[in-house]
């Protein structure tokens, strides 16, 4: 699906089509195209009319990349990634967004539905500023309000972490250890999203561009302010979810190590009754001491319990048990 929008002479509205014409420099009027999910007949567009870069339209018709922008002189093209809101299940995923800049418009392409991109759309013909201060600070709207969808996200990530950390100390099980896996999983795709989009907005504040001027630069500090603290938030959640991973392994093996000292009690106990009663259990004439088979079978019993009783008094006595 592709939606046009137009500001021209103070009013936004909804076109059909885009006119080459509106593109130059100075003709005053700003333009924002959004594919969502474009065929290969919509996305003709970007070649056709605005004249992109073939390798710049493969990349932005194509999956997923990692976060960067670049300049190509008349543009920029900048790839971002947005919470992926439509999940079946609880799991950090995103989804990348490419989005080309020029002096009089804008170019947003995704792939399936953005809740983000929905919205401005919806408020782009009610609320004429969105576009009317120019595809830059469209630009800067769009981003900032992606990177503030991070934050209930990020939010439920610390949540879980301190459901985890609750788990792992009050009641330890070896099944945890598939969910801390999964919730490390998430940390590690929040961090590989937020530090290269940390870095691709860094440049963009740092008035790298000539199409980002000064105002504009000033909007993009406080969207990088934003990812610097989640990017530092993705490192404390690592290094925390490291800390339950590791205390979890040794409280599995504390487990493992308790049952292991039990059965290895049990079977150093066994081993003289398994002498005793295998020795008298052989088909051969062995002395009985003057006494009869009955007194013998006792005195056999109470050898072996006195047995069992010295090993245990002399495990306890060196802290074995």
């Amino acid at each position: 699906m592709i939606r046009i929008h137009k500001h021209e002479g103070g009013s936004t509205q909804s076109v059909d089509g885009v006119d080459p014409a509106w593109l130059k420099p100075g003709s005053g009027v700003y333009v924002w195209v959004d594919l969502d999910s474009a065929t290969r007949e919509e996305s003709r567009i970007l070649a056709d009319v605005f004249h992109f870069h073939e390798l710049a339209i493969e990349d932005a018709m194509s999956e997923s990349h990692h976060p960067k922008v670049e300049s190509y002189g008349e543009y920029l093209y900048l790839i971002l990634h947005g919470i992926d809101f439509a999940a079946a299940e609880h799991q950090f995923t995103t989804k990348d967004v490419d989005f080309f800049l020029g002096t009089q418009y804008l170019v947003t392409v995704h792939p399936g539905v953005s809740r983000t991109l929905g919205r401005i759309n919806d408020l782009c013909d009610k609320d004429n500023r969105l576009l009317g201060e120019g595809p830059g600070v469209l630009l800067y709207r769009i981003i900032d309000t992606m990177i503030d969808n991070y934050r209930p996200e990020v939010e439920k990530l610390e949540d879980q972490l301190d459901e985890l950390e609750d788990e792992v100390f009050e009641h330890p099980d070896q099944r945890l250890g598939r969910r801390i896996l999964n919730f490390k999983k998430d940390v590690s795709s929040l961090r590989q999203v937020v530090l290269p989009e940390r870095d691709a907005v860094a440049r963009l504040a740092r008035r790298e561009f000539p199409l980002i001027n000064e105002s504009l630069a000033f909007r993009f500090r406080d969207v990088h302010d934003n990812l610097v603290r989640l990017s530092d938030e993705a490192m404390f959640f690592q290094d925390r979810i490291t800390s339950i991973l590791e205390a979890h392994l040794s409280s599995v093996s504390n487990q493992l190590n308790a049952v292991m000292k039990v059965l290895t009690i049990i079977t150093t106990l066994f081993m003289p009754l398994t002498f005793i009663t295998g020795l008298y259990g052989m088909n051969l004439e062995l002395p009985h001491f003057g006494l009869g088979d009955n007194t013998m079978f006792w005195a056999l019993m109470g050898a072996m319990l006195a047995s069992v009783g010295v090993m245990l008094g002399w495990f306890r006595k060196r802290g074995w048990i």
